[in-house]
């Protein structure tokens, strides 16, 4: 098991490595800036992003291990054109800062997930359902435009994806005694928990994070 978490860790924070890097890259580009954020070319990349996410979470099992990786690593490549957006409004100290912190929660979450011995697998419908609302809460937010339900909303999300972070370790555990192929599960275990970190960034970020002067 810990072999395959070395693997999971290894392939996620080569994720994020993505992810930062292209974000930062392209932040620091104006030309690249002013394509992607001006007209619907902003909102094509965010359709693939939710278009891979459906097929990768859909896939994985189906895909072979090298498939897998590039697919992961695609996501990991367009999600950083989207993310750019946070080093054009966020301080680059700052969100330094709340990366160590959501890094902490993740760690803290993470432990637990090894740890426990509790079937998380129960609250599983209960995150997706709270999941859910949090979504709808974010659409609805964005014609009400009120920052205090902007506030409530990333404090949810923030416990749900940590505790995401706690079930996803623990049902890497329970596929790993599944026998299915320990690449295929890094790469899995590796896209799950890259999403619980990022959101868990985002959220932590919108609340703490300082802006650029």
């Amino acid at each position: 098991m810990n072999k395959l978490l070395s693997k999971t860790f290894l392939w996620m924070f080569l994720g994020l490595l993505v992810t930062f890097a292209t974000g930062y890259v392209v932040s620091i580009n104006e030309n690249m800036v002013n394509t992607i954020f001006s007209g619907s070319l902003y909102w094509l990349f965010i359709i693939i992003e939710l278009a891979l996410v459906i097929f990768f979470s859909t896939r994985i099992f189906k895909m072979k291990s090298t498939s897998a990786k590039i697919c992961f690593l695609l996501y990991s490549f367009v999600s950083g054109l989207t993310f750019s957006s946070i080093f054009l409004v966020f301080d680059i100290s700052s969100i330094f800062y709340v990366f160590l912190i959501a890094a902490l929660l993740f760690g803290i979450f993470g432990l637990f997930g090894y740890r426990t011995k509790l079937d998380l697998s129960k609250i599983s419908t209960y995150l997706l359902m709270a999941l859910i609302g949090v979504v709808l809460c974010t659409i609805i937010n964005i014609f009400l435009n009120n920052s205090t339900f902007d506030l409530i909303i990333s404090i949810i999300a923030i416990l749900i994806f940590t505790i995401y972070v706690a079930y996803d370790i623990r049902q890497l555990k329970v596929l790993k005694e599944a026998n299915l192929d320990d690449e295929i599960l890094a790469i899995h275990g590796a896209f799950e928990l890259y999403l619980d970190f990022i959101n868990i960034f985002i959220h932590l970020l919108s609340i703490i994070g300082d802006s650029r002067d």
